[in-house]
């Protein structure tokens, strides 16, 4: 059943959990993803990013998701991930998205909290949750061979935090701790003074953004102290592309995708399964 992100994560941050936003660009991962909850009986996010969509087309991908999330029981939100405008913001509302996420952190603070009012002023009208985001979190969904480096001056300031949500009431928020999009040569190290001063601020669920690569233990206590939404894209991305490889290695001449795709399908379940186990949302549907 399609949700949005708020109702999803209300009901983590009294339960104690988080619940994991898994990229999908296709439907492939889509079908790795759905199943995987659905099995596991988890709430589930699905966040589709500006360039997935315009791979995929915004009519063809959340119609398929939203056609997953009608068949299945389990909460299910399709998500906007690191939407860069309120026109894009729009139009993934009118596509049927039930949640999107307005990434004004590159902008100054005052047009960051402008442009993020106005889109929750548009999407809560039409029962749709908005996620804002303050702190720069860096790199990208991708597997980079130099070390991580993060910038003390680009961490979410907890006061600047505590305005933001003030003036918007955003429904989740994005905050930068240390992590960064993507998978790094070194281990990230979050900073859980600054997450437990920013929860104790706001009272809202908390997004921890380039949640790939990040150790089990970092990740338990993230949540522990208010880290609900965590995003994973990357580890998704290396189990589909790795096991296609292998499987066109050992079968050179087949041409059939519904022949060579499967492997890649139970690649990305694998993960998305551990990562449930890992966030707690088991049997929390």
């Amino acid at each position: 059943m399609l949700v949005n992100v708020k109702q999803i994560t209300t009901k983590a941050k009294k339960g104690n959990y988080a619940v994991g936003a898994f990229n999908a660009p296709n439907l492939e991962v889509v079908k790795a993803i759905i199943e995987s909850a659905e099995k596991l009986k988890s709430p589930v996010i699905i966040d589709t990013s500006e360039k997935e969509i315009a791979y995929a087309g915004l009519e063809y991908i959340s119609a398929i998701v939203l056609a997953a999330a009608k068949k299945v029981k389990i909460p299910v939100a399709l998500n906007l991930d690191h939407g860069s405008s309120f026109e894009m913001v729009k139009k993934c509302i009118e596509a049927g998205y039930s949640s999107v996420h307005f990434d004004g952190s590159s902008k100054s603070l005052s047009e960051n909290i402008k442009i993020t009012k106005r889109i929750v002023d548009f999407a809560h009208k039409r029962g749709v949750s908005v996620e804002g985001e303050i702190g720069h979190i860096g790199g990208s969904s991708s597997l980079h061979t130099s070390k991580i480096n993060v910038d003390e001056d680009s961490l979410a300031d907890p006061e600047v935090v505590k305005e933001f949500f003030s003036k918007t009431r955003v429904d989740v928020i994005a905050v930068a701790v240390g992590s960064a999009h993507g998978m790094y040569k070194t281990v990230p190290m979050l900073d859980f003074d600054r997450i437990r001063k920013i929860e104790s601020l706001v009272k809202v669920p908390l997004v921890l953004h380039g949640g790939s690569g990040i150790p089990d233990l970092q990740v338990k206590k993230a949540i522990k102290l208010g880290m609900i939404k965590i995003n994973e894209n990357t580890e998704l991305r290396i189990a589909f592309s790795q096991a296609l490889r292998k499987t066109l290695a050992k079968n050179r001449d087949e041409v059939v995708p519904y022949n060579i795709l499967p492997a890649s399908i139970d690649a990305v379940k694998k993960v998305v399964e551990e990562k449930i186990k890992l966030f707690g949302s088991r049997n929390k549907a």
